[in-house]
């Protein structure tokens, strides 16, 4: 059966309607295609004069970029904005108050989407709780889709979905994302951990974040909460809906003495079979239990998947190891938030050469202060926002220009049992592509100087 087919009321609530998609790259590209599998035409427009994606883009679309359309936005039905631009921008605000409806991909995923729903977000460990479950449902025999801010783009599982019906859908939603969600009803939910990030999109602070995020629990079954952390609970608090997860604490824990995930008063599985490491990663394995376990995956299932998955590439990564030195890739660590749990119970033999820097978005560095208390850290600061991380603890730190910098002076001075962390607490657009492109180049230099 055709996509068109399986949508005739779709297409009859989006015929003849003038739909104004804004920023193209891989989520315009598949807003696009929704709508010309429903026989509407939409117009595009991005602010970047060569959008990626324009040379894919169908020559019946009409394309303006460099700048806003006006009036394209104010004669629209219906826009669909990118997560990368803010419902403040001034010419969203402008059609907004005019009337005109303004949506986002999930959004359009979540009015057609048949199948349950896991929504995953949070400040840090969402992508890898994301695959986890991804993985479980897979480890079951289930047909699933796994995408969203991770990887495909929701409209693309939509899509494949005609071919092969999921039997579930895992989505990572950023805030950005549910900003423009309203329809999502989540069978499970969870918010992983709210610390500050995107500062600059949210002038107001912290607390505009977290509502933000807060909202994919709006209509789910069951919420996943962090029990260290108040910030996950929905707004009125803890309900008779919520599961709590949580290192010596709550309904799925840790237990931190013996090391091992505890459901209950029932052990199900001791760290030392999995490959994932670290605190921070054991919450996110006992996140991704909670969520499998709400939507009926098998329990054996799930901890099949705890045992094999290897966890994803620039995540608290070893890529490479020798006398008894590690470089680990933490490259995806691109707030405050994400390099604390990376440090959080990290125990070594030696010393711990941390590489921190890049673009700080405007956060505040301090709350890393008490994690670098330890007499066994070097701190090693690059980029943009470099000298601010090395005010931390200046008799400790080293100011370098870039990572290779930094990286070549500390191989040197390696001995066995030190580890060499790229957990830089910023992004990393002044120097790199993207926080692949870092922990790509951290990889290579990993491999040359070791």
């Amino acid at each position: 059966m055709t996509e068109q087919l399986m949508n005739v009321d779709t297409c009859e609530k989006y015929a003849g309607k003038k739909i104004v998609i804004v920023g193209l790259g891989m989520t315009g590209l598949s807003c696009v295609d929704f709508f010309i599998a429903r026989g509407v035409t939409p117009r595009v427009m991005d602010t970047r004069n060569v959008p990626p994606g324009s040379d894919k883009l169908p020559a019946s679309v009409e394309c303006h970029t460099g700048s806003f359309n006006t009036q394209w936005l104010m004669e629209a039905d219906l826009i669909v904005a990118s997560p990368g631009i803010a419902l403040a921008t001034p010419e969203l605000q402008a059609a907004a108050d005019v009337g005109v409806e303004i949506v986002g991909d999930i959004e359009l995923f979540c009015r057609e989407a048949s199948a349950p729903i896991v929504a995953i977000t949070g400040s840090n460990g969402k992508s890898t709780v994301t695959s986890l479950v991804g993985e479980m449902a897979k480890a079951a025999g289930w047909q699933v889709g796994v995408g969203g801010n991770i990887g495909v783009p929701a409209l693309e599982l939509l899509k494949q979905s005609c071919e092969l019906p999921y039997q579930l859908y895992v989505l990572e939603l950023s805030s950005f994302q549910l900003e423009t969600t309203y329809s999502l009803q989540a069978a499970a939910a969870t918010v992983l951990n709210v610390t500050e990030d995107h500062m600059v999109r949210y002038p107001d602070g912290l607390a505009q974040y977290r509502a933000a995020k807060l909202r994919i629990y709006d209509q789910a079954t069951v919420c996943v909460v962090n029990a260290q952390d108040e910030l996950t609970l929905p707004n009125a608090g803890k309900d008779s809906r919520c599961i709590s997860f949580g290192v010596d604490g709550g309904d799925y824990q840790l237990d931190s003495a013996q090391q091992r995930l505890v459901i209950g008063q029932q052990t199900v599985l001791s760290t030392s079979e999995m490959y994932l490491a670290g605190q921070h990663n054991y919450a996110n394995a006992l996140a991704a239990l909670a969520l499998a376990d709400a939507v009926g995956i098998p329990r054996e299932a799930s901890l099949h998947a705890l045992r094999t998955y290897q966890g994803l590439a620039h995540r608290f990564q070893v890529v490479h190891m020798r006398n008894d030195v590690r470089w680990v890739n933490d490259s995806k660590a691109t707030n405050v938030g994400s390099t604390q749990a990376a440090l959080n119970g990290l125990a070594l033999d030696g010393t711990l050469y941390l590489l921190v820097g890049g673009d700080g978005k405007d956060a505040d560095f301090t709350p890393l202060r008490s994690y670098l208390s330890d007499s066994n850290i070097r701190l090693y600061c690059f980029g943009r926002d470099g000298h601010q991380l090395a005010e931390l603890r200046p008799e400790i730190s080293r100011l370098t220009e870039t990572m290779e910098q930094a990286m070549r002076e500390i191989a040197p001075k390696l001995a066995a049992g030190d580890m060499v962390l790229l957990s830089p607490a910023c992004a990393s657009y002044d120097q790199f592509n993207g926080f692949e492109h870092r922990g790509h180049e951290f990889a290579r230099l990993a491999e040359e100087l070791g």
